[in-house]
C-alpha cells in the first residue's frame, strides 16, 4: 500500500506532536503522516515517573493531536528510506512517499543484560503499566540507577507502598549532577524514607525464576525482588537517518532550525543534536526540549524557519523535595551554591571559567525567567556577583 504526505514524522511522541501542530498552524493545507512504534498516539512521557503515581488519572497525559489533523500509523516501524526517492517503508512493508521528513524517533531505553517479564527498561506508558501491575504493598522492588528516573521511581515506589533498593555505580545519588554535599543529603533523606541504596555497585547479572528476580552485584552481594526497573537513559534512534546519509554523533546532527545534513531531512526530541547559543552543541533528553525543538522543527518543514534560541528547562520532585533547573547541571563544573536554608531552598549556579552554565532552583518557584536571563549573560560572575541574585 502506498501513502502520500507532504509532511511524514516519524515517531509519536512529544516531538512529533509539537511538530505537527507546528505544521498545521503554518501550512494549514499540507497533508502529515505520523507513524509511530507504541499502540498509542503522543502522549506526555514526565507523568509515567511523576504525576500518574501520586492523584493524576491517565486521561490527563494525551495530547491533543487530533487537532493537528495528522493522520496516524501506530504500532508500526519505519524500516527503510530512500531518501533520493524520498520514500520510507514501514514493518509491514506499506510505503510512504514524502515531501518533508522529520525523524523524532527519540531513542530505545538501555536494556539489561538479561529478560524477564518482571524486568523493566522503564521508557513507555505500557511500562508504566506492567510496574504499576507488580508494584503491590510490600512488593520488593530493586531500581538500577540512579539519575533522574530512577530516583523518581524510586520515591513514587516508597509512596506506593513497595520496598525499594536502589543500585547505581557513582559513589553518591546524584553525583553526575549535584554537588558532594546535596548529595549527602538527598541520599540520607532517600534512606530515612526506608530506601536501601547501594552506591559504587554494578549488577552483574540477573535471572527471573518463577516470580523472583535474582540480581548478583559486583561485590559479590546478591538482591532478590519481585521486580527490577531500570533507568539507565536511552540509545538515540539514529539508524535510518544514518542510512540516509545524514550527519549522526550522539543522536542526528542538526543545525538551529532543526535541519539534518540532507535536504529536506529535519530532526527533532531527543535524538536531536542541536547548538544552543548559551550552551554550546547538544543532546537533552527532557520534555519543554522535546516541545521547543518539534516546534521549530514544524516551522522549518513548513517554509517558515525560526532559530532555536532555548535553553533546557526541566524539573523533579523526590518526596516533598522540589526543583527546577536551567541549562546543564555537571557535578564537574564549578558550583556556587546560596542557600536560604541549606538543602531546603535555594539557589545553585553552575559557572565554567565565570560564564553561568546551569541554574538549580531547589524548592525555590517562578524564577525560571530570571535564571535563563542570567545563562545568556557573558558575566563574568563569581560567588560575589551571585549571591542572593535569584531568590523566590
Amino acid at each position: 500500500m502506498h501513502h502520500h504526505f507532504d509532511h511524514l514524522i516519524l515517531g509519536a511522541g512529544m516531538a512529533a506532536e509539537a511538530a505537527a501542530q507546528a505544521l498545521a498552524e503554518t501550512d494549514p493545507s499540507a497533508s502529515i503522516g505520523m507513524i509511530g512504534a507504541e499502540k498509542h498516539p503522543p502522549y506526555n512521557r514526565p507523568p509515567l515517573s511523576k504525576a500518574l503515581w501520586k492523584d493524576a488519572g491517565e486521561n490527563s497525559i494525551w495530547r491533543p493531536i487530533a487537532a493537528s489533523g495528522a493522520q496516524l500509523f501506530l504500532g508500526r516501524r519505519a524500516t527503510a528510506i530512500d531518501a533520493d526517492a524520498h520514500t520510507v517503508t514501514d514493518d509491514r512493508g506499506e510505503t510512504y512517499r514524502y515531501g518533508k521528513l522529520l525523524f523524532a524517533t527519540g531513542g530505545s531505553a538501555r536494556r539489561l543484560p538479561f529478560e524477564g517479564d518482571r524486568i523493566l527498561a522503564y521508557r513507555t506508558l505500557d511500562d508504566y503499566h506492567r510496574l504499576l501491575a507488580l508494584a503491590e504493598k510490600e512488593a520488593r522492588i530493586v531500581v538500577i540507577g540512579g539519575g533522574f528516573v530512577g530516583s523518581e521511581i524510586a520515591a513514587a515506589l516508597v509512596g506506593h507502598g513497595c520496598r525499594v533498593t536502589m543500585v547505581f555505580p557513582e559513589p553518591m545519588l546524584g553525583a553526575r549532577a549535584y554537588p558532594a554535599d546535596l548529595c549527602r543529603f538527598i541520599e540520607n533523606y532517600y534512606r530515612d524514607r526506608g530506601i536501601d541504596v547501594r552506591t559504587g555497585r554494578m549488577v552483574k547479572d540477573g535471572t527471573q525464576e518463577g516470580n523472583t528476580v535474582r540480581l548478583a552485584l559486583d561485590d559479590g552481594s546478591a538482591l532478590e525482588a519481585d521486580a527490577v526497573v531500570a533507568g539507565l537513559g536511552i540509545i538515540p534512534e539514529t539508524t535510518l537517518a544514518e542510512a540516509a546519509g545524514a550527519q549522526v554523533n550522539n543522536g542526528i546532527v542538526v543545525d538551529e532550525c532543526m535541519r539534518t545534513t540532507v535536504f529536506d531531512l529535519f530532526a527533532a526530541g531527543d535524538v536531536a543534536n542541536f547548538p544552543s547559543q548559551a550552551l554550546g552543541r547538544r543532546r537533552v533528553e527532557h520534555e519543554d526540549t522535546a516541545l521547543s525543538t518539534g516546534r521549530i522543527a514544524g516551522l522549518a518543514m513548513a517554509g517558515k524557519p525560526e532559530p532555536y534560541a532555548g535553553l533546557p528547562f526541566f524539573y523533579s520532585d523526590l518526596f516533598d523535595l522540589g526543583y527546577e533547573a536551567v541549562g546543564t547541571l555537571d557535578s564537574r563544573l564549578e558550583i556556587f551554591e546560596d542557600w536560604v536554608e541549606p538543602h531546603r531552598e535555594g539557589v545553585l549556579y553552575y559557572l565554567d571559567q565565570g560564564r553561568v552554565r546551569g541554574v538549580l532552583l531547589w524548592n525555590t518557584w517562578g524564577r525560571i525567567d530570571a535564571a535563563r536571563a542570567l545563562i545568556h549573560e557573558a558575566g563574568p560572575h563569581s560567588a560575589s556577583t551571585l549571591r542572593g541574585r535569584i531568590r523566590g
